[in-house]
Formats: C-alpha cells, structure tokens, sequence
C-alpha cells in the first residue's frame, strides 16, 4: 500500500520516539501538519520558530529524547538557525522539519522559494554546517536512504541535530508504507570495554596523588556518572569541582564540592587547585575558555592530568593528558570502584580534606569575590530557591553569573546553563520545552535584554496551562555590554542601556502573576505567598545598573 511521503515521515518520527513537535505552520509545510492531524505526535504552536527550536532544545535536555521542530520554507527555517546551532553545541538529538517550494518552480522566483536555484538560497546548505545531516529531499526513491542516515546522526554516541527539507509537491507524493520496515535504526555501539592496562594505570596515579581533584561536566551528567563519582569522592575524599554545565554533579552543598570551576566564578575551586593539588581528574569537561579561565596555564601546570571523555573530539583538545581515556565516564569510575578495595584509602585523614574547603570558602578570598556590592537581591533570591527548592526543579539560566555563584545545586536538582552558542532568549522556550516532558517546578532566569528577545513565548505556556517562573533581573541595560565598556573602553557605554516596558502590565496582558523584588522583604512574601509550582509568574527583581561584577573579561 502506497501512503502519502508527508505521513511516511510523521510514521518514521513515531519509530524514533518523537512525541512532541514545536513550530509554526506555513503554506509550504502544511502536507506535514495534515499528516500529524491523526498522529499521537502532539504538535505544539510556539510564538516564534526560533523559540520552537529552542522548546525543542529543552525538551530534549530535560528527557534525554529525540526531539523535533517544524517550519515552512525560507523565513521560517531561517528563524530556526540560532536554535538548532544550539542544538549542534549541546550535542543534542533534535530534528528539524522544513518545507520547500514546490520543485517545478525551482529557479523561477516562487514565493519563499530557498533551493539555491536561480538566485535564491540554498535552504539545506545553510544548515549544513550547524547540523549533523542536512538534506533537501527532492524525490521520493533515495528517501528511506536520507531517513536511515539522519537517524545515525540522530542516534549516534555523540548525536546532533538534523534538517530534512521537502518540498511542498513532494510532500504529497506516494511512497510504499513497506519501506519503512527497511529503516534500521540502531544506535552505534556505544563504547569498547574498558581497557584494563588504562584503568590499572588510572588506579595507580590516582593512589600516588597526594591531593587529587575531581572536575566533572556536561559529560559526566549526560553519562548517569554522578552516583559514581559521588561514591568516588566520598570514598577516597576526593574534592569535587565543576564546570558551569556540570553544577550538580556532586550536591553543591556537600563538605567535599569545590562548587564551580570558571572565570565567573568565586575563585574557590581555582585557589584550591592551583594551591592543594597534583592531580586533576577530568571528567566529561571540555576545558573552554569559560572553565579553563581563558585558558590559564597555571591551573594546569605542574599536576599530572586524567581525561575520560565519551567524545574522542574532547580528549587533550587543550591540554596533554598524562592518560586519556575515551569512554563512557559511568562505566569507566564503576570499573576504578570495583578495582578499589577497603586498603585503598584517602593518603588525608577523614576530614581533613573537608576542613581545608570549608577554610577557603570561610576566608577573606572565598566566597562571592566577583561581587563587591550591589547583587544582595540576587545572592538572597537564590537563597531562597535553595531553601524553598531544595530537590527535583528544573533552572534554565540565560544570566549564568548569578547562579554560577550563589545557587547551590542539589544532585535532585537540574541546572541548564545557556552555555553552548550562549545566545540571548534561550531560557524561557526551553524552559517551556522541559515542561512538555514531566511537569515540575520550572524556572526560567534572563535578564531583562534577553527577556526582551523571547517574552511572547510566555503566551505559549499560557495557552498550554504550563506552569512556568520567569525571572528577570532588571536593571535597564545589557550587563555584560555595559561591565566589559566600563572595564575595557573607558566607561564609553554605546548601545547598553534601554527603556523597559511596565513588566506589571505585561505580566497583566499575558494573563499571569506578576511580583516586583526590591526588598529582602518582597523575596519573603514572593515564597511564602505566591505559587510557584502550578502558576505562571513574571518574577521581576531590580539589579543596580552600575553594579558590576569583578572578573576580566579581556582575551
């Protein structure tokens, strides 16, 4: 039996897992979305196809499964750019759907028309650099062909996103239903077992290390390491530092976190490296120039160095490792776990490595450096978040310095930093995305620039019933623009500051809760009275202007 090629490519997502698809339709997509009208697929409106891309970015952050976004020709696919190089970045399994002008007037000037033909763009070329697989889809005889390949990209150890583009009378063309039995999707093997001559040389740098530290990231997270390295640390007291993608890894609470490691940072993990250890453990981190402090040889010079890593990609990518392993960083600390045995313990006292945090968190150049003054409501608004939110909520931050310092992530909890193309409007999309998986405490962190790039997603959550906090630190300017003219060009501000509109009658317009915080007293009332799991707020909190954070931002 012969089906329709926009229903044997909904039929073909249902294989792969996909439930939920973000987008906008367009004249030129609409086979597709006719295809969806009787799939279990739900199809999920956004504002914006950029935001569509972004939900898509969240939802698969938040669950670990394929997702999916979709728009029509030429502007819409587009607007979905930004959103799938974020993807790209994050390594995540997320496929894009456009469509394409029909192919009988490809080169001849037709509407949104974007084959690379008689002047226009090349639609599929444009994203082929930002996707794993990118390919317009022009007949129907080599689509199983294309499917089976973006499914390798989709499913690969270290997936990414894909673009198939179909134009609109191919969309509507008849291909044998059969074909998709012949559509083998299997992920790749994932890793070799663990080598043993590696691991025995593993387990003897590390019982030789008169002070090792663990610095664990994304990697580690994306792996199901964090039990692991938690039995690690605590077993042999090995102190646990992050990258910014990695908070969480070990309960930032915990006497034996370094909290996290990164020029924006408090300076704690960094002072203890440089000062305590000789060897560095590196797990699933990726040393950027973020977590590297611009790349400074001192916080690497003169210890030895462990590298696990899923992605070969990463391994001594910026450093020489004195081992470097690639595999899957769970199974490779399971197998070091299994090697240890009750004589193999920590060359410090119990405690002692504990009491050495907790003095340098306690000392004049521990905590909060970066911030002289001016950040009281931040600091105290993370408080409470910790305090009223200690386990299972979800943090999608696009401000990053902020929660970098103040917010003490559980190993419960989950923290999305907008670290990967680090664009502005990230957070509140892919917050909505996250809640189109499992529906918990949500919150979306920005500034009131970035708000300004993606506020009309919040109508989505309305129109949804998502519970979502949005939380905007206001203070009437780009933050990051405004510190580096102050610091690098003489205070010469151009482009920084800006007029905001009246968030409380936004917030009015949108249908939801609104709460201004000038005070520590405002915080009270905000957690003790308003609702922050099945509501959706506008958290509003007031930053001083020319306050500014104490790091260099110069390269």
């Amino acid at each position: 039996m012969k089906i329709k090629v926009s229903e044997f490519i909904i039929r073909y997502l249902e294989r792969l897992g996909v439930d939920t698809i973000f987008g906008m339709p367009g004249a030129h997509v609409l086979p597709i979305y006719d295809a969806l009208y009787n799939s279990n697929i739900q199809a999920i409106l956004a504002k914006h196809e950029q935001g569509a891309a972004f939900m898509a970015g969240g939802y698969t952050k938040a669950s670990g499964k394929l997702a999916a976004c979709i728009a029509t020709a030429g502007p819409g696919a587009t607007n979905l750019i930004t959103g799938i190089a974020n993807a790209y970045a994050d390594k995540q399994p997320v496929i894009a759907i456009t469509g394409e002008a029909p192919t009988y007037i490809f080169g001849k000037g037709g509407l949104q028309e974007s084959s690379g033909e008689g002047g226009s763009f090349n639609q599929a070329a444009l994203f082929k650099h930002i996707t794993r697989y990118s390919k317009s889809i022009e007949r129907t005889d080599y689509l199983p062909q294309v499917l089976i390949q973006a499914s390798k990209a989709l499913l690969a150890a270290n997936p990414g996103p894909v673009l198939l583009s179909i134009p609109f009378n191919v969309q509507s063309e008849l291909i044998e239903e059969a074909l998709l039995d012949d559509l083998i999707v299997k992920q790749d093997p994932i890793y070799s077992p663990v080598d043993e001559t590696r691991l025995e040389r593993f387990h003897s740098l590390l019982l030789k290390a008169r002070q090792p530290v663990i610095v664990a990231g994304y990697g580690a997270i994306r792996s199901g390491a964090m039990a692991s390295i938690n039995t690690l640390s605590q077993m042999l007291q090995i102190p646990v530092a992050s990258s910014l993608k990695g908070k969480g890894v070990v309960s930032e609470d915990s006497p034996l976190s370094l909290g996290s490691l990164g020029v924006t940072s408090s300076g704690n993990a960094y002072k203890f490296i440089v000062e305590k250890s000789d060897l560095l453990i590196i797990l699933g981190a990726g040393f950027n120039e973020r977590t590297s402090y611009l790349w400074d040889h001192s916080l690497l010079k003169d210890r030895k160095i462990v590298q696990i890593d899923h992605d070969p990609h990463q391994l001594e990518k910026v450093f020489d490792a004195e081992l470097a392993i690639c595999g899957d960083i769970g199974e490779v600390i399971d197998a070091l776990l299994a090697r240890l045995d009750k004589t193999d313990k920590a060359h410090n006292p119990i405690n002692e490595t504990e009491n050495r945090i907790t003095d340098l968190k306690s000392s004049a150049e521990g905590d909060y450096t970066i911030f002289k003054s001016g950040f009281s409501l931040a600091e105290a608004f993370f408080d409470k978040l910790a305090e009223h939110f200690p386990h299972q909520i979800r943090v999608f931050d696009d401000n990053i310095i902020f929660a970098q310092n103040f917010y003490e992530v559980s190993s419960s909890n989950r923290y999305y930093p907008n670290s990967g193309i680090s664009s502005l409007g990230h957070a509140i999309p892919a917050a909505i995305g996250a809640q189109f998986t499992t529906r918990k405490p949500t919150f979306a962190i920005l500034g009131d620039g970035g708000f300004q790039m993606c506020c009309m997603e919040i109508m989505t959550a309305v129109n949804y019933r998502l519970p979502l906090n949005v939380v905007l630190f206001n203070n009437g300017t780009m933050g990051l623009i405004r510190k580096n003219q102050h610091q690098l060009y003489q205070q010469r501000f151009i482009n920084c500051d800006f007029i905001n509109p009246d968030y409380s009658h936004l917030a009015e317009s949108f249908g939801i809760n609104y709460k201004q915080v000038t005070s520590p007293e405002d915080l009270d009332h905000l957690f003790q009275q308003y609702d922050l799991r099945q509501a959706i707020n506008l958290i509003d909190i007031a930053i001083d202007k020319d306050a500014f954070p104490n790091y260099s931002s110069k390269r």
